[in-house]
Formats: structure tokens, C-alpha cells, sequence
């Protein structure tokens, strides 16, 4: 039995969403910005979508602009803010994001603008006032991210929009919700943000397609030209099977969110319980904090994460070492760096994302595989690299 674990990846296209999509590939064809009536009819089905997409986080439609996707968004967010607020602006952001937000980051303080990365605690939680005190009191925009994509840890976007307010009234706050939607409860109203990035392949939708939530009021610059789509916001041809497919999925996301991340959470409890009844030495992060309902960070002492996701994958266990975006490259995980994790617990980290499809079958069968691999990890647990990680679990904050 193979078992997919790494749905923070990409999750595997929910039946009603393929269904939906079908005919947009060949039996309607019109373009979006077309006035004839298949065009008319493919733009009211972006429109559909729109509504969909804005019901799940809370939004009026006539502000969700789709894009490409999580990684255009956030360049969006980021560049139109900054390129809004002007060359004078401060861009604080935390040591944890995405490489989407991090790389822009590094583009702007290249380019001479003021940058701050804020670090988390040991557990892996910005601090609210931490991201206050690394604004200015002019112009400012914070990005935090709501939920870490490889600890899963849930970060505290309210009370940050809050303290950053307190400091810089007029700041513009983003977060990237990729991994949070669909997930957890998200309502752009209550969390205060100005702008929120959601991608459909994170929650059971197709690749390739994302969306930008930008508040009423904020007019931010593009960063293509060309037509007149999204309000001119992203011009381009419209993605309809794409968009169509994001409206379906956000929508069953949407109506049984509570219901089915109940069920994951129970599922990876299993996991995660299990992992450390075959591996007393191992240290799960973000444990004692609120964590997304499927994600489990966890780390081997003295083992080696690749070569473990190897021999998983040799026996049809497909997990991940880090971000899917990061994963390929051999630098430590920049999540770890940033929590301060020892380079001994992040070599042997591997990230297990659970979904709709993993069930008790399939957590037993991953349990099996991790019991072959890891051997008698009980033999080793006096070992130095396990003292390291009971001194760092010690060092986390509850």
C-alpha cells in the first residue's frame, strides 16, 4: 500500500472539483473577456468561483483576484505594498515564511529598503509584540504568515495585526494563508489583514491557480500590464477550468472543514503517537503549540532525514524533508535555523502532512515502514544526539 504524506505539498484533486473542471478543457470554450455567450458564460463561472473563494475566508467577492497561484500573491501583496508606501517604507516580515515572502525580502533589501526578520521562540511562534518592535511609526508592511508550512504551528495573525497597529496606525499587514485554508477558521474580517494569499492545490484543488484578498480601499499597483482582467489588477487570460476548480474546492472546504480536520487530527494524533512509541528519542515540534490539524514536524537524533525519506519511499511512504520549495536544496531548513533547533535534530527532520485520504489503514502502514526503517531506535536512546533533543525540548517554551 502506498501512502501519500505530504499533502502541505499538494493535495490530490477532491472527485467533484475534476468534474467540475472537465468540460472547460474542450465542450466550453470561451474566453472570459469575451462578449459573445460562450464568453459570458465562462466569465460567470469565474464569477461563481469568486464567490466560493471569498465565502471560505470571509471576503466580499469584488475583492479576491485571482493569480497563478501562493507565490505570485504573495509577490503581488508585497511589491504593490511596498511600491504603494514608497521607497521610505519599512518591510518587517518573520524569519519563518515561505521562500515566496523571504526571497522578496531579500529583493527589496538589495534594492536598499529597509528589511526585518523577525525570529520565533524555540517553539516556533512569532511574538506578536517581537513583529510590533521591529516596526517604524511611518510606513510599514508586516507580512506573517498564518500557519508555518513545515512545523504547521499556527501563527498569532490577530493579536500581531493588533500590536503592529499600536506602533504604525497606517501599516498594511499580509499573511499568507496557503496552508491555513481549508485547515483552520479564517475570516479576513476578524483577523484585520489587508491583504491574505490562498492557493487551490493545497486544499484539494487544482495546481496553478491562487488568489489575492486585497481590502477595500487599497489600490495597489500591478505588477503585469496588459488587459483588463481582474479589474486590471493581473491582467492575463482567464484560467477558467483552474478557477472554476479553486470555487469548487474552496466551497466543499468551506462546508466540511470542521468535520474533516477533526478526522485528520485524530489521524495524525495516531501517527505522531505511534512515532514516538518507535522512536523515544525523537522530538516533535511545535507539540505544545496550536498547530495546523495534519501536519507533524518531527525529528530523528542522529539520523539522517534524506536518507530516511529514501527508504520510506522505497517501501511507498512519501514524505518530505522540509517545504516542497526548499526540500531539493542541502542548506538546513531556514525554519530550524530560525527556532534555533540543533543542527543535529534539523539533519534527521522530516514533515508528514496528513489528508482527507489518509486513514487508519494507511497510518498503520506508515507506522510499519518507520518501524522497519528507523530498526531498534530504543538501543540508542542514551545516545548523545537523544540528550541534545531532551536539553532542547526542555529549552521550548510550553
Amino acid at each position: 500500500m502506498a501512502v501519500y504524506l505530504d499533502h502541505n505539498a499538494t493535495t490530490p484533486v477532491h472527485r467533484e472539483v475534476v468534474e467540475a473542471m472537465l468540460p472547460w478543457f474542450s465542450q466550453r470554450i470561451g474566453n472570459g473577456s469575451a462578449l459573445h455567450s460562450p464568453g459570458r458564460a465562462a466569465r460567470a463561472a469565474v464569477e461563481k468561483a469568486r464567490a466560493q473563494v471569498a465565502a471560505l475566508i470571509g471576503a466580499e467577492p469584488d475583492r479576491v483576484f485571482f493569480t497563478s497561484g501562493g507565490t505570485e500573491s504573495d509577490n503581488l501583496a508585497i511589491y504593490g505594498s511596498l511600491g504603494l508606501l514608497g521607497a521610505g517604507a519599512r518591510f518587517v516580515t518573520s524569519a519563518i515564511e515561505h521562500p515566496a515572502v523571504l526571497s522578496c525580502a531579500q529583493a527589496q533589501e538589495d534594492g536598499g529598503r529597509t528589511v526585518a526578520r523577525v525570529r520565533p521562540a524555540p517553539s516556533g511562534r512569532v511574538d506578536p509584540e517581537a513583529l510590533a518592535a521591529a516596526c517604524s511609526p511611518g510606513p510599514c508592511l508586516v507580512s506573517l504568515m498564518c500557519a508555518n508550512n513545515e512545523t504547521g504551528v499556527v501563527q498569532p495573525v490577530f493579536e500581531s495585526v493588533q500590536a503592529v497597529r499600536a506602533v504604525s496606525p497606517q501599516a498594511l499587514f499580509h499573511s499568507d494563508a496557503v496552508q491555513a485554508a481549508g485547515r483552520i477558521p479564517l475570516d479576513v474580517v476578524s483577523l484585520g489583514v489587508d491583504l491574505l494569499t490562498l492557493s487551490s492545490h493545497k486544499l484539494h484543488g487544482p495546481q496553478g491557480v491562487g488568489a489575492l484578498f486585497i481590502r477595500q480601499g487599497l489600490d495597489l499597483p500591478p505588477l503585469l500590464h496588459g488587459g483588463g482582467q481582474e479589474d486590471g489588477m493581473r491582467p492575463g487570460t482567464y484560467n477558467v477550468a483552474g478557477i472554476v476548480g479553486f470555487g469548487i474546492a474552496a466551497e466543499l472546504a468551506a462546508r466540511n472543514r470542521a468535520e474533516d480536520m477533526e478526522y485528520v487530527a485524530a489521524m495524525r494524533d495516531r501517527l505522531e503517537e505511534g512515532l514516538l512509541r518507535l522512536a523515544p528519542s525523537a522530538v516533535v515540534l511545535g507539540r505544545d503549540e496550536a498547530r495546523l490539524p495534519n501536519t507533524i514536524n518531527v525529528c530523528f537524533p542522529g539520523r539522517d532525514a534524506r536518507m530516511l525519506a529514501a527508504n520510506l519511499d522505497a517501501l511507498g511512504i512519501y514524505v518530505a524533508t522540509g517545504s516542497a520549495c526548499s526540500s531539493g536544496d542541502d542548506a538546513p531548513s531556514h525554519v530550524h535555523e530560525a527556532m534555533g533547533l540543533p543542527a543535529d535534530l534539523s539533519r534527521g527532520a522530516l514533515r508528514l502532512s496528513l489528508g482527507l485520504d489518509t486513514g487508519e489503514d494507511e497510518v498503520e502502514e506508515a507506522l510499519r515502514a518507520f518501524g522497519q526503517v528507523l530498526g531498534n531506535e530504543k538501543s540508542r536512546s542514551g545516545s548523545w544526539s537523544a540528550a541534545a533533543g531532551r536539553l532542547w525540548k526542555r529549552s521550548s517554551p510550553k
